[in-house]
């Protein structure tokens, strides 16, 4: 006997399987070595800029769990405001509801705005504010997976400064960040969520490698003064390293 479907219900699939779980992960423990990739490595980079017709500038990065794409609009003439003869950088951070391990509201948070504040004082000092008098340049990033705050902030500062100067905004100098995490005696690099929670303390820097200036740093738990030294320049020497990566993906793109 043959059935007719019910047309007023969504009809499920006839198979179905049982959701897998990254279990490594949880079973990770302080006083373990990391297995992916040493302490002194950062995950894989993936920057592609220009995905978003519609900005004026865009920027797509993935570095293996963090995923983050980058709009930029402007500079547009700011309405309602009083004349200033400096240009407002704006920058909006919001995660989709699917990015971490719990389902996020759709309202922004406390998170959405401190990683927006961080980003913003990394970008800042970069872009030349001087020459755009009652401009206003707003930066939407939507974090599609998270894999921790300080990947969030290093990751999106990176992505923000690529889309910046793909929309051909004038800068001193492209922006790379890079966090790095005190895990026992040892300083990780690069960490994830769980190393990161894990870890007595957690430096994020940012800053301008062609011109060897520190744009911002963000710091996060217990650290001693000879440990956030020892971070910061582990991340300084990292960063150069990503600027060539974001150089040569703008080249590209460039070219395309």
């Amino acid at each position: 006997m043959a059935f007719a479907l019910d047309r007023r219900r969504i009809n499920g699939p006839e198979d179905s399987f049982p959701p897998s779980f990254d279990l490594d992960a949880s079973q990770w423990k302080l006083g373990d070595p990391r297995k992916d990739r040493s302490p002194a490595d950062i995950r894989s980079i993936f920057l592609q800029p220009g995905l978003i017709s519609q900005a004026n500038g865009s920027a797509y990065i993935e570095t293996a769990k963090t995923k983050i794409a980058c709009a930029v609009y402007g500079p547009r003439q700011s309405k309602n405001t009083t004349y200033s003869e400096m240009g407002r950088l704006n920058v909006e951070v919001k995660f989709t509801p699917f990015s971490c391990v719990r389902r996020r509201a759709p309202m922004r948070d406390a998170e959405d705005r401190s990683i927006a504040v961080a980003i913003h004082q990394a970008l800042v000092s970069s872009v030349r504010l001087e020459l755009l008098p009652k401009s206003t340049i707003d930066i939407f990033i939507t974090i599609i997976e998270s894999d921790g705050l300080e990947g969030c902030v290093a990751s999106g500062s990176v992505a923000a400064s690529t889309a910046l100067a793909d929309a051909g905004i004038e800068l001193l100098g492209l922006v790379t960040s890079c966090a790095a995490s005190v895990v026992g005696k040892e300083i990780w690099l690069d960490p994830t969520e769980e190393e990161a929670r894990l870890a007595k303390g957690t430096v994020v820097v940012a800053c301008m490698p062609a011109l060897q200036k520190i744009t911002s740093i963000w710091q996060a738990g217990e650290t001693k003064v000879a440990e956030a030294l020892a971070c910061m320049d582990a991340c300084q020497e990292k960063c150069t390293e990503i600027h060539s990566v974001v150089a040569q993906a703008l080249l590209e793109s460039a070219k395309i």
